[in-house]
């Protein structure tokens, strides 16, 4: 009897050791609206099941004690819970919406993004070196976006009726002091970095990010590439120079560098220009990215270093003879930069940037050197909270010092330096309250120790997407700048630059295309003025000066209507206003054109193995100074029109020829108007045109690239 009982407790135990557990439930939004096809299991285990077209699941288990229950589901936020797994449980869970997932809203009021896997990218890295007419220079690749005004005789970046000294450039999030390869006067620059060393870019019209200052227009972004995909080694031969670089890899690191030459002589030999050269433009330059990854975070070290040098007679009307200038400059480029994750969803990111820049410059009889020392230290902070919050926080110190010294037979040796170093700290903070809706909202505190002053800039972005393809956005920011080299030289007296931004954006993206429309409104503040047709260092300064700047962009991009067919076109109407630098009255500065508009098609003939690329450019008449005419700057320019060619064909998978051509109808642009100092005996001030070196440019290039896969090439560095 005894062993009887024994085996009867023996097999309740095992009855209820083997006992399985039901769980069930439902699962909908925050809307009670059933989710289909929901993931429901307990973690590391084999127990779970899916939810029917009613949202609901049922499963069981033969686990005990607490466990952890997992909910998952395409655009939503995955959900955990703890469980004490000991009897049948019935479950309502409800699921966040994904603020990550594609389909979420995006903060872009005011930015452009290119490359980087961006969810707002208007631009592809292969656009921004295969656009015809850019001669493979990213800055005249963003030129032909809206919120851009064209001037062929400069080169650098105006938006939004700003001048070029309000746009600033970062690499990975350090300033860039000297982006620009130096040139004279109605000669236009290039930018001095190679695209193919870059993985993304972002571009910001206005309303950016608290964490950028110093730039009362725009900021433009380049991250460098995290870890190259191979080694291999490419080669450029094209008719105004060569160039040659390698990639090498190991287990945590590699290291890219790229070297090019430039001399222009044998070109303007073949192709007359109405510049007098003597001493054609020649110039050197070398890059170099060193990165090495740690468990935690990667190092990245950037060098670059370049050195130019040019004479030319430049044209003047109250001078017959021409004015005999000679340029020589040498530019160095660090930076360093750490990328890492700390404990607790914290993560950090910083750095260091320098550069030395010396130039000598001659100007018939009066030698001008310039030796500038630039120096950005910036540390950020950033956790994530979750999903739907996150935080960052920054301190950078910005060091300038800056000699110079303007030798004049008929002047004493003037001397100028100054030391002007600013502190700034920010924090902003991202939150999504859902998948429709996302602010953004930050503070930039700077001091200016130069200046003496403290200024407080806030900025904040909201985004609301409006279906499944629209969203809206609008933002707002306060923007303060140092005043330039030029003026700093001569006077410390004065106070920081002010922009206020207003911005409203609408985005559609659908099936491979997208519609941007922005309507904005800048006002200036506090602009710098002076009483002399330059700034010297007997004028008189003051922040007198204002202004404002309204328009409306639009862009179009549709990358799927035509097989193999890639196009866009954008649109830029600008109505600003300024009273700055010498001006007698507030008017349209010379830089600022009314309509801006551009297209740009790519097509790929599989046939011819080559990728065709076409692009237009059209800006109406620029404003400029009559002195015949009583009303200050009240004449326009005839408009700028430029078609451009491209074509690269593949000889090989790792051999391209490539063909490009600025201008094909060779339009007779005007840029500006030069007037004489004194009147002719009938009282007419005579005028010169500024007009383009020449109506067309040519490049012809060969382009090789060596590596062990034998399938990649160099469309994307064209």
């Amino acid at each position: 009897m005894k062993i009887m009982k024994l085996l009867f407790c023996f097999l309740l135990y095992s009855v209820n050791v083997t006992a399985q557990i039901s769980i069930d439930g439902i699962v909908t939004d925050s809307k009670n609206i059933p989710i289909i096809g929901a993931n429901v299991y307990l973690e590391n285990t084999y127990d779970g099941s899916s939810t029917d077209d009613q949202g609901k699941f049922s499963f069981t288990t033969e686990e005990t004690g607490k466990k952890t229950l997992i909910v998952s589901s395409l655009s939503y936020e995955t959900y955990t819970i703890k469980l004490n797994v000991t009897e049948t449980l019935s479950l309502h869970i409800v699921l966040k919406d994904d603020v990550n997932s594609l389909d979420s809203v995006i903060l872009n009021a005011g930015t452009f993004a290119a490359g980087d896997n961006s969810k707002a990218s208007v631009l592809k890295l292969l656009d921004i070196v295969t656009t015809a007419g850019a001669a493979g220079d990213y800055i005249a690749a963003f030129q032909t976006l809206p919120g851009t005004s064209t001037v062929g005789e400069d080169g650098r970046l105006f938006v939004r009726g700003g001048d070029a000294h309000e746009t600033n450039i970062y690499i990975d999030n350090l300033r860039v002091f000297q982006p620009f390869t130096p040139s004279a006067n109605n000669l236009p620059t290039r930018g001095r970095f190679s695209s193919f060393l870059f993985k993304g870019m972002n571009f910001s019209t206005g309303g950016y990010s608290a964490e950028y200052g110093n730039a009362l227009s725009s900021v433009l972004l380049l991250n460098t590439i995290d870890k190259p995909e191979q080694e291999k080694t490419d080669l450029q031969f094209i008719n105004v120079g060569l160039g040659g670089g390698h990639t090498k890899k190991w287990e945590k690191g590699s290291l890219s560098a790229n070297a090019f030459y430039v001399n222009l002589k044998p070109y303007q030999e073949l192709v007359k220009e109405r510049v007098l050269w003597t001493k054609p433009y020649e110039s050197f330059s070398g890059e170099s990215v060193f990165r090495h990854h740690f468990n935690n975070g990667t190092l990245k070290v950037y060098a670059g270093l370049s050195s130019s040098n040019f004479k030319l007679i430049q044209e003047d009307i109250n001078r017959p003879n021409g004015i005999n200038l000679a340029l020589r400059n040498r530019n160095t480029y660090l930076n360093a930069s750490y990328k890492g994750v700390l404990s607790n969803n914290w993560s950090i990111q910083s750095g260091m940037s320098y550069a030395n820049d010396i130039s000598n410059i001659k100007f018939d009889n009066t030698i001008i050197n310039n030796h500038t020392n630039d120096i950005h230290l910036k540390i950020k902070l950033k956790k994530r909270f979750n999903n739907r919050f996150k935080l960052n926080i920054g301190l950078e110190q910005f060091l300038n010092d800056f000699d110079g010294t303007i030798n004049d037979p008929q002047f004493d040796t003037f001397a100028t330096n100054y030391h002007n170093n600013n502190t700034a700290s920010f924090i902003e903070s991202t939150i999504f309250f859902s998948k429709k809706l996302a602010l953004q909202t930050g503070i930039r505190t700077t001091h200016y120790y130069l200046l003496e002053k403290t200024r407080i800039a806030p900025r904040a972005s909201l985004a609301y997407k409006t279906s499944k393809d629209t969203q809206i956005s609008l933002a707002y920011g306060d923007f303060y700048q140092n005043p330039t080299q030029e003026i700093l030289q001569y006077t410390k007296n004065i106070s920081s630059e002010k922009a206020s931004h207003y911005i409203l954006n609408y985005l559609y993206q659908k099936n491979k295309k997208t519609l941007r429309a922005e309507i904005y409104y800048k006002k200036y503040n506090d602009l710098i003025k002076y009483d002399t047709n330059q700034p010297e260092f007997n004028s008189l300064y003051s922040n007198t000066g204002n202004g404002y700047a309204t328009g409306l962009d639009l862009y179009w991009r549709d990358n799927h209507s035509i097989k193999n067919f890639e196009y866009w076109v954008s649109y830029s109407y600008l109505n600003t206003k300024r009273d700055y630098q010498n001006f007698a009255s507030k008017a349209t500065p010379n830089f600022a054109t009314t309509h801006n508009a551009s297209f740009v098609g790519k097509y790929w003939v599989n046939d011819w193995k080559s990728l065709i690329s076409l692009s237009y450019n059209y800006a109406s008449g620029r404003p400029y100074n009559n002195p015949n005419n009583s009303v200050f700057q009240n004449e326009k320019t005839k408009s700028y029109n430029s078609l451009n060619l491209s074509w690269a064909y593949l000889i090989n998978q790792q051999k391209i020829l490539y063909l490009s051509v600025s201008n094909v109808l060779g339009h007779k642009n005007i840029f500006n108007y030069q007037y004489s100092n004194t009147p002719n005996d009938q009282g007419i001030f005579n005028r010169r045109a500024i007009i383009p070196s020449a109506d067309r440019f040519f490049i012809i290039g060969f382009f090789w690239t060596i590596s062990d896969h034998k399938k990649v090439n160099q469309l994307d560095n064209l």
